[in-house]
C-alpha cells in the first residue's frame, strides 16, 4: 500500500521541464479541461430539459425555475477572484478536487429536495461553486504547459462544453422518461465524480533552472503554491511567469525577442501581480468600462436560449422527444463556431475587435428570428446560426482583452477577473427575466425578446470599445499609458520608488 501511494504521488507530482512544454503532461492537462468543460457548462447548458418537470412536479412558474440556473451561474462567475485566491494558496490540484466533490454533491443532493428553494441552494449555491473552483484553475494551468499551441489546445478541449449538449439533451432525456427527474440527478451527480480525478491529474509545471557559463540562474517558474514557493505566485491568464519576471521585469524566451522590453517597474510588478484581482484602477480607463457593458448585457442571451428553446420547440407542436435535438443541433454548430473563430482571427486582415462586433450584431438578429419562425425547421436553422455565432462569441470575448483597443495584454490579469465579476450579474438576472415575460406573456417567444435587446445594447457599447480607446468618447485618456511607466512613476513619486529599492538591496 505504500508503495503504490509513492508510486501515485511520483506520477501526479510536479512535472519538471527545462522549459514550456507545448506537450508532454499538458496533454493529459488538456483531456482533463476537456472533461471539465463536459460536467460544468455542458450539464448547465442541458438543464433545459428538467424545467418542465420541476415546474409540474413543485406547481412552480418559469421564473421561479430559473432562478435556479440563475443564481448557479451568478456564483460560479462571482466566486471567480475566490477560485484564483485559493488555487495560489494550496494548489490546483486540491481546489478542483473539492470543487468536483462539491460539483457531486450538490448535483445528487437536488434528486432529495422538496422544494424550489432547497434546489436554490443545492445547485444554485454548492454546485455553483464547485463549478467555479473547478473550472477556472483547470484553464489557468492549462495555458501554463502550452505557449505556442496554447490557443489551439485550449479552442479545442473547450469543445468538451458543445459534446457535452449535443449528448446529454437526448440521453438525459430518454433517461428522465425512464427512471425520473430524481433519479437521473443522481446518475449525474455521479459521473460528475469524474472531475475530481481531473483535479488530481492537474499536477504543478515546474521549470527547472538554466544556468549560464558563470553558473548564475536565468530562470526558474513553478505553478506550486505560494507557501512552497517563499512567496512566488503563478499568474492565472498569461502563462508561467518566471522568478526573473516578478524581480526584474524581464520578458524570457521568444517573447523577450518579439515583444518590447516590459516597462513596469519591478516592486509595482510584483505587487500588481498578487493582488490584481483587487485592483480596480482598470474601471478609470473608458475602453473597458465600455467593454464591461458589452460583457454585461450580451450575457443576457448566452444561457436564456439553451434554457427555453425545447419548449419553445414544442408549444410550436414538435414532439418533445425530437425537440431535444434542438440543443444538440446548436452544440454541434458551437464547435465549428469555436475552432473557426481562431482561424478567423489569426489571419489578421480585420481588426479583431470588428470581428467580434460582427459576431455580435448578427446574433441579435438571429435572437429575433427566433421570434418570428414556425416549425421544426426553422427553429432548427435558428439554432445552427445561434450555436455558431455563440461558438465565436464565447472564445473571443475573454481573450479580447489582452487586445491593445481593450487593455492590452500588461493589464489583462488585472482586467478577467473584473470583467467575469461584472457579468456575473447578468447570469443571475437573464433567465428569470426570459421567465417573467414568458408568464406574462404565455409565450416562450417572449423569452428571446430580452436576450436580443441586451445583445443589441451589448453591440452598441462593443462599438464605442475603440473611440474610448481612441480618445474620441469623452473619457479621459491615460496620456502616460504609451510612455515608460518608469518615467512616469519616477517624476510622480521619487521618494516611494527609493524607498522600495532600499528594502529590496537590504532583502
Amino acid at each position: 500500500m505504500a508503495l503504490w501511494i509513492f508510486r501515485l504521488k511520483g506520477c501526479l507530482g510536479s512535472k519538471v521541464y527545462s522549459e514550456v512544454p507545448d506537450g508532454g503532461w499538458g496533454w493529459i492537462v488538456a483531456v482533463a479541461f476537456f472533461l471539465v468543460e463536459v460536467f460544468t457548462y455542458g450539464v448547465i447548458k442541458s438543464f433545459g430539459i428538467f424545467l418542465k418537470d420541476l415546474m409540474s412536479d413543485f406547481g412552480e412558474s418559469n421564473s421561479r425555475v430559473s432562478w435556479i440556473i440563475s443564481i448557479c451561474v451568478f456564483v460560479m462567475t462571482f466566486t471567480a477572484p475566490l477560485s484564483s485566491v485559493l488555487s495560489n494558496r494550496f494548489g490546483f490540484q486540491p481546489v478542483v478536487m473539492f470543487g468536483g466533490f462539491l460539483i457531486s454533491l450538490g448535483t445528487i443532493s437536488t434528486a432529495f429536495t422538496s422544494s424550489i428553494n432547497q434546489m436554490y441552494l443545492t445547485i444554485g449555491i454548492v454546485t455553483g461553486l464547485g463549478y467555479c473552483l473547478t473550472f477556472l484553475p483547470t484553464v489557468t494551468i492549462l495555458s501554463q504547459y502550452f505557449s505556442r499551441r496554447r490557443s489551439v489546445v485550449t479552442a479545442m478541449a473547450s469543445t468538451g462544453e458543445s459534446f457535452a449538449i449535443f449528448a446529454f439533451a437526448p440521453a438525459f432525456t430518454a433517461l428522465k422518461n425512464f427512471i425520473g427527474w430524481r433519479n437521473t440527478m443522481v446518475v449525474i451527480g455521479t459521473l460528475q465524480g469524474i472531475t475530481i480525478i481531473c483535479g488530481a491529474l492537474l499536477c504543478p509545471i515546474v521549470i527547472k533552472p538554466k544556468t549560464s557559463p558563470t553558473g548564475t540562474e536565468q530562470k526558474f517558474t513553478c505553478s506550486l503554491p505560494e507557501e512552497q514557493m517563499q512567496g512566488f505566485a503563478s499568474s492565472g491568464d498569461s502563462g508561467v511567469q518566471s522568478l526573473d519576471e516578478l524581480k526584474l521585469g524581464v520578458k524570457s524566451g521568444k517573447e523577450q525577442r518579439e515583444a518590447e522590453p516590459l516597462q513596469i517597474p519591478p516592486k509595482q510588478q510584483d505587487v500588481s501581480t498578487k493582488n490584481k484581482l483587487l485592483d480596480l484602477t482598470v474601471l478609470k480607463e473608458g475602453s473597458f468600462l465600455c467593454y464591461s457593458a458589452f460583457g454585461l448585457f450580451a450575457t443576457l442571451g448566452f444561457f436564456a436560449p439553451q434554457l427555453y428553446v425545447v419548449e419553445l420547440s414544442v408549444s410550436l407542436g414538435t414532439k418533445r422527444d425530437k425537440a431535444a435535438y434542438m440543443l444538440s443541433t446548436m452544440a454541434i454548430a458551437e464547435i465549428f463556431g469555436r475552432l473557426s473563430i481562431g482561424w478567423v482571427l489569426n489571419g489578421g486582415r480585420i481588426r479583431k475587435i470588428y470581428v467580434l462586433l460582427g459576431c455580435v450584431s448578427l446574433m441579435c438578429l438571429v435572437l429575433m428570428l427566433f421570434t418570428v419562425v414556425n416549425g421544426f425547421w426553422g427553429l432548427a436553422v435558428c439554432c445552427v446560426l445561434y450555436g455558431f455565432l455563440l461558438g465565436n462569441i464565447a472564445s473571443a470575448h475573454i481573450p479580447m482583452l489582452a487586445e491593445d483597443d481593450v487593455v492590452g495584454i500588461q493589464r489583462m490579469p488585472l482586467a478577467v477577473g473584473v470583467y467575469v465579476c461584472i457579468q456575473s450579474f447578468a447570469g443571475l438576472a437573464g433567465p428569470p427575466l426570459g421567465g417573467v415575460l414568458v408568464d406574462v406573456a404565455q409565450n416562450y417567444r417572449a423569452a428571446f425578446y430580452s436576450c436580443a435587446a441586451g445583445m443589441g445594447l451589448g453591440a452598441i457599447f462593443l462599438g464605442l470599445v475603440r473611440p474610448a480607446k481612441t480618445g474620441q468618447l469623452c473619457f479621459r485618456k491615460d496620456n502616460g499609458q504609451n510612455n515608460p511607466i518608469v518615467e512616469q512613476v519616477s517624476k510622480d513619486k521619487p521618494e516611494e520608488i527609493l524607498e522600495v529599492d532600499n528594502q529590496d538591496i537590504k532583502s
